[in-house]
């Protein structure tokens, strides 16, 4: 087991200063005297610590992570791989874990590549109290020459980092742990089928891990990450799906976390899109404000392919990046290679809101081309219907067709650049 040391808090004599004495104002006193004191008291009341208090900076550099300093202790019992064919998503992992412990006085610790093996964790764990966890996405690919390669590490490294920050967890060196992931996936590169399609599904994860009831910055993190063998999102080929739109739940909302990859935004999506399944559709188009605005479709980004109703031009669209839109790799990628391949062909590439009227709208006047969502796990995944008040909505597609021609596009450019069939600056070879 992997034990985890955390510093506990003080005991009732630390507690007894989370208490302040109530203010006492005279009845004579002077209206003057009472908005004065009135006005101190809330002071006082906003400075009472009835949660952890973050601690003042540091003064000296913390230790970032130091990818030479890297430990292996190879497994003395490897698993049995799957038959490829049997692979389910998320299901299997390979035979070790990567772990690097942070902590408040020294930084990041010695990181560890070990065998596969239970956390140890003290019940209080801020992790389990206070949802102080954040985590990435990504995937290792095989190419046709045995080389294992990585899919745009940078972008899922940044984004990391945004989430970890956000909830104030501690950040690194995005090029340090892409180093070492590297060096995971090479390590558990037997896992990797030699066949498109196929890949290893790497999960970095970050959690606090200060035992404290305290609401605060946690003294203490571990990072870790933990792979597992993934066949195609489609395996016989693609398969379009229905979506619900959803405005009677809320994914994502101003001001809040929607665009971080936090484990807190996805438990409450569950019971919306149960509910669309118990209905016919397999996922949630989330829908937001009184205008029903198109966020995202399940935990996947969205793209709409329009006709313009008086020029006929063609429009591929996505909502914009305005704190409720996760900041998808996929998406990014699709937008890239939009810009650069579908422009010249007269298509227009915009990041602006729409309704789900005018999507409505459009449908009905035959000018919506096609609707995909974008993603890690299925890189995209086409739309047949959106039902939406009662009224299906069409996206496009013919009754015997499951995607349309710029899914199939997208997923074909994006899986050559992934197997190294197309050099491109966003493959990195592990070494």
């Amino acid at each position: 087991m992997l034990r985890l040391a955390s510093r506990r808090l003080g005991g009732s004599g630390a507690a007894a200063s989370f208490f302040t004495p109530p203010l006492s104002i005279s009845a004579s006193a002077s209206p003057a005297s009472h908005a004065r004191l009135l006005l101190c008291g809330a002071a006082q009341q906003a400075r009472r610590p009835y949660s952890a208090q973050p601690e003042a900076p540091a003064t000296r550099q913390l230790r970032d992570i130091q990818p030479a300093e890297l430990e292996i202790t190879v497994t003395q019992q490897p698993g049995k791989l799957k038959k490829s064919e049997d692979l389910v998503f998320g299901r299997n992992f390979t035979d070790h874990m990567m772990t690097i412990p942070w902590n408040k006085d020294e930084g990041w610790l010695a990181p560890q590549i070990g065998p596969y093996q239970n956390l140890s964790l003290d019940p209080a764990s801020c992790v389990f109290h206070y949802a102080f966890e954040c985590f990435e996405g990504m995937k290792a690919y095989r190419d046709k020459d045995g080389r294992i390669r990585l899919f745009r590490p940078d972008k899922n490294m940044a984004r990391f980092n945004k989430s970890a920050a956000r909830i104030a967890l501690p950040t690194f060196n995005d090029a340090a742990l892409t180093d070492l992931i590297a060096r995971f996936a090479q390590l558990e590169a037997r896992f990797i089928p030699d066949r498109r399609g196929y890949s290893l599904y790497l999960r970095p994860t970050m959690i606090g891990t200060q035992a404290t009831l305290g609401v605060g910055p946690p003294g203490s993190a571990l990072l870790y990450v933990i792979a597992s063998p993934v066949g195609p999102y489609y395996p016989t080929g693609f398969k379009a799906i229905s979506l619900e739109a959803t405005d009677y739940a809320v994914r994502a909302w101003p001001g809040g976390v929607g665009d971080k990859k936090l484990g807190a935004n996805y438990a409450p999506c569950i019971v919306p899109q149960r509910e669309a399944l118990s209905r016919g559709f397999q996922q949630n188009l989330w829908l937001f404000g009184a205008e029903e605005y198109v966020t995202e479709v399940g935990t996947m980004n969205f793209f709409v392919a329009l006709r313009d109703r008086t020029t006929g031009a063609k429009e591929l669209v996505t909502a914009p990046l305005d704190g409720t839109i996760l900041e998808g790799v996929t998406r990014d990628s699709v937008l890239a290679l939009a810009r650069e391949r579908l422009v010249p062909e007269g298509w227009t590439v915009t990041e602006r809101k729409y309704t789900m009227r005018e999507l409505a709208d459009a449908a009905a006047e035959g000018r919506l081309i096609e609707a995909f969502g974008a993603g890690t796990a299925a890189i995209v995944s086409p739309v047949r219907a959106i039902s939406w008040h009662g009224q299906m909505v069409p996206c496009g597609l013919r009754d015997d067709q499951e995607s349309g021609e710029i899914t199939t596009r997208m997923k074909d450019w994006i899986e050559g650049i992934q197997y190294g069939e197309e050099e491109h600056p966003w493959s990195y070879v592990c070494k």
